[in-house]
């Protein structure tokens, strides 16, 4: 077919079977939206910034398991894109964002609305492309959609200048891709394999550190099954919750520095750590020299370079965590003796009954805690949780029932404040048969608070609960607990009225004092099939709690602050 590059986006995208786009136009990227008003193979979301375009892509992806697509134009739209792509990159999120851009021969002349931008986006991409000749534009969006999916997932941006998008080129979209410098490797070494297992059949006291890398492989079944059959107990990433049921014997919660006690206590006293899709994050470690000191480690990753990337790997596996897991199965279900890991099993239960995660309930003001877990009882796996970042966000993570994979939607690399209403918007586009719930603070939700009309305009029933405290929480929590309480631009007391707010965008709006207040307006929303924001009175001065002080050490946590 002879088709323009405006064209054979359209066409490329319905082969790649995607359904939906977000994204925001402008003079460079014009041509494109030109098709994209003609075609109906697509449902083009239009947010209210271009950050929002990402994230909501982002977020589509998070909960399909599958690329997520946004539009964006030249300049301004695309360094507006920049903190959605740094996003998912931090997270491993296969996104293609193509953004527009002037045509070539104005490239490098400080044309109206020019920023380098594959320059830009080289840093925060999986890989990036500039595309020069029409003809080579099929290959390029094969490529582009091919490398976002396989191997580690990251966004691939793809820069199309305006000139190209008019031209006529022959539109032959490849039907499988192959790159001589790009060839992820699946099967893990079975010598390697063989090594592990023989390992674990040693240890006395292992422990499996769970990371986002099993949400990419979609290999929360297999992790359940080797959980199973071993019987080895298990501590998750921020990334990683879902991937055991929230109640499961042997799952002792989130690690790190908000992680619980008996998950921290189990990582610094294991002989045996197995590392399964996780990259050993500063917040997860804790102090490096410290980490880990009695135990040989184990990792599994499909990314080569993140083995040994930050700590000593005594295993190196690399492989589709999947696919280990699988062939370790089949290996390992006639060698390991569970009975002899109920001792190890038993200490770490003693370290929950000693510190559990829990909190002090009142009566008197609402504590976030109660919030997160009241919705959890009301809607538990009918709902999908993205979060902001901050207190709201760590507090979701240890107080949710969580217990499906792709369950819990936040950024955790980059930690990005207004992540949450977009995502939650991709969310819903991605799972509309799921309740989309978005958690986030006074702070956080200001950040894009503009989404409340692209999701009333899209008809995208959102719901954002906001715990509002007046304050940036978790600074606030930090100037508390480090710098004598002085509190230097973190009092949010000056704060919209958030009810009248969503109103005017089109939507419903709630403000809870109570317990009741809140319940009945969590009733009201979801019913009323609408976009909504819940702003919840919360105690101001809650800290998030356990906490490990930036480098310190996982088995010296503050369990509680006292004046």
């Amino acid at each position: 077919m002879q088709l323009s590059g405006s064209q054979m986006v359209i066409e490329a995208l319905h082969k790649e079977g995607v359904t939906t786009v977000f994204g925001y136009p402008g003079g460079a990227i014009m041509n494109v939206y030109d098709e994209i008003y003609k075609q109906n193979y697509f449902e083009h979301i239009l947010t209210r910034h271009e950050q929002a375009a990402i994230h909501a892509a982002d977020g589509y992806a998070r909960a399909k398991g599958d690329v997520g697509v946004a539009f964006v134009t030249s300049g301004p739209g695309f360094t507006n894109a920049v903190t959605g792509l740094a996003t998912a990159y931090m997270d491993s999120v296969p996104i293609v964002v193509i953004s527009g851009q002037v045509p070539i021969t104005m490239i490098g002349t400080d044309a109206f609305q020019e920023i380098d931008a594959v320059g830009i986006s080289r840093p925060c991409t999986k890989h990036n492309f500039l595309v020069k000749d029409v003809n080579e534009l099929p290959r390029i969006l094969k490529e582009a959609f091919y490398i976002a999916r396989t191997g580690r997932p990251g966004p691939v941006h793809i820069d199309l200048p305006k000139d190209v998008t008019a031209q006529i080129g022959e539109f032959v979209y490849p039907k499988s891709i192959k790159l001589k410098t790009y060839k992820p490797n699946y099967k893990g070494n079975p010598r390697q394999i063989k090594k592990a297992i023989d390992l674990i059949t040693q240890s006395q006291k292992p422990i499996l550190y769970l990371g986002g890398g099993i949400m990419n492989s979609s290999a929360t079944k297999q992790i359940r099954k080797f959980v199973d059959i071993t019987g080895i107990p298990a501590v998750e990433t921020l990334m990683a919750r879902g991937s055991l049921p929230y109640d499961h014997p042997l799952l002792l919660g989130m690690l790190g520095m908000h992680g619980s006690y008996a998950a921290n206590m189990a990582m610094s006293e294991a002989d045996l750590i197995i590392a399964v899709g996780a990259r050993f994050d500063d917040r997860v470690t804790g102090r490096l020299s410290e980490f880990g000191k009695q135990a040989k480690i184990i990792h599994i990753d499909i990314d080569p370079s993140s083995i040994g990337k930050l700590v000593d790997i005594d295993i190196p596996i690399v492989g589709d965590i999947k696919n280990v897991l699988e062939d370790s199965i089949s290996r390992i279900k006639d060698k390991i003796k569970k009975e002899k890991f109920l001792p190890w099993i038993e200490l770490l239960k003693r370290y929950n009954e000693i510190h559990p995660l829990t909190f002090e309930d009142s009566d008197k003001v609402i504590k976030p805690q109660w919030v997160i877990k009241k919705v959890g009882e009301i809607l538990g796996d009918k709902a999908i949780i993205t979060t902001d970042v901050g207190q709201h966000q760590m507090w979701t993570s240890q107080f949710y029932p969580f217990t499906k994979p792709r369950q819990f939607i936040t950024s955790g690399g980059l930690g990005t404040m207004g992540f949450g209403l977009p995502a939650a918007m991709g969310v819903k586009k991605a799972k509309e048969d799921k309740i989309s719930i978005n958690f986030s603070g006074d702070g956080s939700i200001l950040m894009n608070i503009q989404e409340l009309m692209s999701a009333v305009e899209s008809k995208i029933p959102v719901i954002n609960i906001i715990l509002n405290n007046n304050y940036l929480g978790m600074v606030r929590q930090w100037q508390t607990f480090f710098y004598d309480k002085r509190y230097a631009s973190t009092d949010l007391s000056m704060q919209p009225d958030f009810v009248k707010l969503a109103e005017s965008f089109g939507g419903v709006g709630f403000r809870c004092k109570t317990k009741e207040e809140f319940e009945e307006a969590l009733d009201k929303s979801i019913k009323s099939g609408k976009v909504a924001l819940i702003d919840v009175v919360i105690d101001r001065l809650e800290d998030v709690l356990p906490m490990v002080p930036a480098g310190g050490t996982l088995y010296n946590m503050m369990l509680d602050f006292k004046e």
